[in-house]
């Protein structure tokens, strides 16, 4: 049980903060960003919750009840990006994301896109509410995964890449959620790629003709 008797300690006020093992790092550096980014990602999904209709039936519930499990597992990945893997370190003796995390990710996505219509084109974010917001937290992630990737490229060896795995399979299981927000993507907005021009060409016929 993790215990927290204060809430300020002016550690950080000249730049610097400690990692879960102890040592200190710049709040710049690489890492500290990384776990801060998932950090904004598992605050951005709690607005999501907060936000979600009260009446808590059906699809609403199941999303629901997925995001709070996986706002769970968001610590769990900061817990491991906060912590370096030393060599000596033993299975088990430190909180580590696992695959099966990921796979469960992927077995959600399984489900929730089952009853989804194929897409002919790209999706922009919108339509309902719910999904907009889901549209927003996806993005999020996938800010947060772009962190962890550096991170990993940076220091691999002390990094363990089932967060980076996690993190991918996170921003495609919101999209597919944010797809079912839509009322099972019946109400999704497509992109249509050069609509904009085809307005200025017809602008620019009517000025001629004029």
């Amino acid at each position: 049980m993790v215990k927290i008797s204060k809430v300020y300690t002016r550690v950080g006020d000249q730049g610097s903060t400690h990692l879960g093992d102890g040592s200190a790092v710049d709040k710049s550096s690489v890492r500290v960003g990384a776990y801060g980014l998932v950090d904004e990602a598992n605050s951005m999904l709690g607005y999501v919750v907060a936000s979600m209709p009260e009446s808590d039936q059906g699809q609403t519930k199941e999303i629901r009840e997925a995001l709070l499990s996986i706002q769970n597992d968001l610590f769990d990945v900061g817990a491991d990006l906060c912590v370096p893997i030393d060599a000596t370190e033993k299975p088990g003796a430190r909180l580590r994301v696992q695959s099966k995390q990921s796979d469960r990710i992927e077995t959600m996505i399984d489900r929730f896109n089952e009853p989804l219509s194929e897409l002919d084109s790209f999706v922009l974010p919108g339509g309902t509410l719910m999904a907009a917001n889901l549209h927003v937290a996806r993005t999020i992630v996938r800010r947060a995964e772009r962190a962890v990737a550096m991170l990993f490229n940076a220091d691999c060896k002390q990094t363990n890449q089932e967060t980076l795995v996690y993190m991918n399979r996170l921003s495609d299981l919101l999209f597919v959620l944010a797809r079912v927000a839509n009322d099972n993507g019946a109400k999704d907005v497509l992109w249509n790629p050069g609509a904009s021009l085809d307005d200025d060409n017809m602008q620019t016929d009517n000025e001629t003709a004029s």
